[in-house]
């Protein structure tokens, strides 16, 4: 058996930290088992699905380095769903209900003051066709459920182990509402079946559906795939998630410079026995990848531990890696500048401001311009290397007297502008004679 998964987002938004959870684990699992990875798009919903947030939906799992093997859009599968309408109301599982909201509602408080579980009462099973016709006449439409088998409803779930559900504790489900729109559930059970979807893997706010979807794919003679439900992510604070929220967004850690392997990374790890740590690459990911490292605890999302990990991954990047990006910001100074600067990023950008340091123009800052002046008299010819550094600070201590801090830090401000940043020993070479002498002599180079 080929291992095939999917995810399946609804383009009503762009993705966020929640989503990029479910769709990474689907998608390490496929890879380390080397089975298919399917993206679905849930796009039955025309008021509020729209072009646009399918393309940004696509653009985020490329950009997070997820690939599939096949793209679907329900919207162009509608004619197949109606075939399954058909097919379930000839077995008598379909069935109409007429009851508006409200009188559901006040069905539900009765039976909650009776101290019984709102359970739908299969009331329209009871209307003759005399009924319905009258009930249409008025203007009422049904809304359509899915009647439901008694007995018990099992599955070993991928995360929870051994699962149970009473069906007859359950509604039947509506599959599809009164305006004639598809909820989620038919949909997906007939996409899983014809996709030849093995296993179903998503966040453990579903694990109420399952019982439900199990009959369904039954009743269409379809062996129902594998489940496995994971931890929820909450927020920092261990509040639920926003979706408006910037930081959670895809779209907002991109504009952030956040790392698409950092983001994969905290979110693959977060939540698990495993050490939230930078990964190199997916495979790696996928090598570590396995569902019994996931935690029933909710997994915190903490946009500043996303940050922190972006800066160590950064850290540990080859020049090889980030080239390209490099050059493509103007930045010219090979694998020895990175060597220098990478070890100070937090974000790739970050680079930009150390190679002004090194480039120029910088406008210096001096604190003791007769310390500098002396300091530049020192300056030893080139070439220089990381020795550098060292024997000129000990002839700058030896004339001045400075030491500690006093002797570092106005070299540190003079020739970067900066109280901190990476060792000056690999930098000095870097900026070289020229701009070190103009900079400590007080001059914009």
């Amino acid at each position: 058996m080929t291992v095939t998964v999917r995810f399946a987002p609804s383009p009503t938004g762009r993705l966020h930290a929640g989503n990029i959870r479910t769709a990474l684990i689907n998608y390490l699992f496929a890879r380390k088992a080397g089975g298919n990875f399917i993206l679905r798009l849930d796009d039955t919903d025309k008021e509020r699905s729209t072009e646009a947030f399918a393309r940004g939906i696509e653009e985020d799992v490329s950009w997070l380095g997820i690939e599939w093997a096949q793209l679907v859009h329900q919207s162009d599968r509608l004619a197949r769903y109606e075939a399954a309408v058909e097919r379930l109301k000839e077995m008598g599982r379909l069935y109409p209900a007429y009851e508006t909201p409200e009188e559901l509602e006040l069905k539900r408080k009765r039976q909650l003051a009776r101290g019984k579980p709102p359970v739908y009462d299969r009331a329209a099973l009871k209307f003759s066709d005399e009924d319905k016709a009258k009930l249409e006449q008025e203007g009422r439409k049904p809304h359509w459920r899915f009647k439901l088998e008694p007995g018990d409803v099992r599955w070993n779930d991928l995360v929870r182990g051994e699962q149970h559900v009473d069906a007859s504790s359950l509604s039947d489900p509506v599959l599809i509402r009164a305006d004639g729109t598809y909820l989620y559930t038919l949909p997906s059970v007939v996409d899983d079946i014809d996709l030849g979807v093995t296993h179903v893997i998503r966040g453990e706010d579903h694990v109420a559906n399952t019982a439900p979807q199990i009959q369904l794919f039954e009743a269409f003679g379809a062996t129902p795939p594998a489940f496995g439900h994971h931890n929820l992510l909450v927020g920092a604070n261990g509040q639920a998630l926003s979706k408006r929220d910037r930081s959670l967004a895809i779209e907002g850690m991109r504009a952030d410079g956040i790392e698409p392997l950092a983001v994969t990374s905290y979110a693959a790890t977060v939540g698990t026995s495993d050490p939230v740590a930078p990964h190199a690459s997916l495979d790696e990911l996928a090598a570590a990848f396995d569902f019994a490292k996931l935690s029933r605890a909710p997994a915190r999302f903490d946009p500043r531990d996303l940050r922190l990990l972006n800066a160590k991954l950064l850290h540990m990047l080859p020049f090889g890696i980030v080239a390209e990006r490099l050059e493509a910001m103007g930045i010219s100074g090979g694998e020895p500048f990175w060597e220098a600067v990478g070890g100070n990023l937090e974000v790739l950008s970050d680079a930009k401001t150390w190679w002004a340091v090194v480039a120029g123009p910088l406008d210096p800052v001096i604190e003791d311009a007769g310390f500098c002046a002396a300091a530049a008299d020192l300056l030893p010819p080139e070439p220089w290397d990381e020795a550098t550094w060292g024997a000129w600070t000990a002839a700058v201590k030896a004339k001045t007297g400075a030491k500690g801090k006093a002797l570092f830090q106005p070299l540190r401000l003079a020739l970067t502008g900066q109280s901190h940043g990476p060792e000056l020993k690999v930098l000095l070479p870097l900026i070289g004679e020229g701009r070190a002498r103009a900079r400590l002599e007080n001059k914009i180079a």
